[in-house]
């Protein structure tokens, strides 16, 4: 289901007092936060189509230093579009140039880039253990494919000097718990800044839900399904705050890796990331 482009979000506050109900109203809460749209994917098109090659490029290959046990790929059998306004990647259990699993991991570098403002997915998640989705960012000038050693080779700043926004990721196994996270100098790999969030009466792999951020000068708030849940500020990160600058979108699954552990016996392949469609939109 696509959603309004326009978010208006109102703040009011209510006072109930013992004899009756009192309204009381400050400027400065009251006031329309509204959001422009500026960019958007809804992934619209044919059944097996590859996405919009002007929004979205590939990362091929096995790099990026986590412990990864896929191969990543630029094929419809990885990524495409199901014909019903949604993007599919598909992590396979199969032999593919060396790998026992192939997936896909999808970005907008090069194509566009984006600094500060609302972002959003609304995404199904796959399901079992050693399935890692995401939707995060990397700062422009990181590089997009890294050493096993988690160096950039081409880009200016190396990671996490260049900052890595991670909007949501989780772990197959844990259906009900999501995170959000940055990454910077000095609190990166296995200690970024994280929240958690918990979801209740529901679950991220059988229904789909909005994940988002709001992304200011000097914090960034995290959103589920359009509540806040938490946020960071250059006030909680022990080293430099490198979050103002141009990000490109990176939407992938990967299997294995430090953060999910393996796939193991109860791990169901295929496991299918479903994408409704993402957005991004600036503060009017």
């Amino acid at each position: 289901m696509k959603e309004n482009i326009l978010y208006t979000f109102r703040i009011s506050c209510s006072l109930i007092l013992f004899l009756g109900l009192w309204a009381c109203s400050d400027s400065s809460d009251n006031e329309d936060m509204q959001w422009e749209l500026v960019w958007e994917d809804d992934f619209e098109g044919p059944q097996g189509q590859s996405p919009d090659a002007s929004n979205w490029g590939y990362n091929v290959g096995t790099a990026w230093g986590n412990n990864q046990l896929e191969y990543t790929t630029d094929r419809p059998e990885n990524v495409s579009l199901d014909g019903e306004g949604n993007l599919s990647i598909i992590a396979r259990q199969e032999n593919y140039l060396g790998a026992n699993y192939n997936s896909a991991r999808i970005t907008t570098q090069g194509k566009f880039e984006t600094k500060y403002g609302r972002i959003e997915a609304r995404i199904k998640m796959p399901f079992g253990a050693g399935i890692w989705p995401a939707f995060w960012m990397l700062g422009t000038e990181c590089d997009p494919i890294l050493n096993n050693d988690g160096s950039c080779c081409n880009g200016t700043d190396d990671w996490p000097d260049c900052g890595e926004i991670d909007i949501v990721e989780l772990r197959g196994q844990e259906q009900t718990k999501m995170h959000g996270s940055i990454h910077g100098p000095g609190y990166s790999g296995g200690s970024p800044i994280t929240r958690t969030y918990s979801i209740t009466n529901s679950r991220f792999d059988t229904e789909y839900h909005v994940f988002s951020i709001e992304w200011k000068e000097n914090n960034i708030d995290f959103f589920v399904d359009g509540k806040k849940y938490q946020g960071i500020s250059s006030d909680d990160v022990p080293g430099e705050w490198v979050f103002n600058d141009d990000f490109y979108l990176i939407l992938n699954v990967a299997v294995g890796g430090f953060f999910a552990g393996n796939p193991n016996s109860s791990t169901v392949f295929p496991q299918t990331m479903s994408v409704d469609y993402v957005r991004v939109y600036k503060a009017e």
